[in-house]
């Protein structure tokens, strides 16, 4: 797949793109193990689950919902974790894959991801 991006797209967001691409080219959400995606923004950190068999979200949780006040670091993305995966066996969703979206996994992603594991969540 040719990647075509505008001039004014910044190097940063390009390489990202050219990693998320990457990455999508190896792993898809199936029926038994849905994907987890998560993103990333300066403010808030939103992750989704996604069935690619069928192109459809299952559903999706933000940390524009928490309670807490700083909605974009470590620590929210740790409570986001344990929130998502307490929804995800509500769904009855048990294992997924993990999208990490372009992102290093680092940081947010990083406890976000650990806190899902914790809290029950098999990827």
């Amino acid at each position: 797949m040719k990647l075509k991006l505008k001039n004014k797209t910044s190097p940063k967001r390009a390489s990202r793109i050219k990693k998320k691409l990457r990455v999508r080219s190896k792993i898809s959400g199936t029926t038994e193990r849905p994907r987890l995606c998560i993103y990333k923004s300066l403010k808030y950190i939103t992750a989704q689950v996604v069935d690619d068999s069928t192109a459809k979200t299952l559903f999706s949780l933000s940390s524009k919902t928490l309670s807490t006040k700083s909605k974009a670091n470590a620590e929210a993305a740790k409570e986001l974790g344990r929130e998502f995966a307490s929804l995800a066996k509500k769904n009855k969703v048990e294992e997924v894959v993990f999208d990490r979206n372009g992102f290093l996994y680092h940081g947010r992603i990083k406890a976000f991801a650990d806190a899902a594991r914790e809290a029950g969540l098999k990827f």
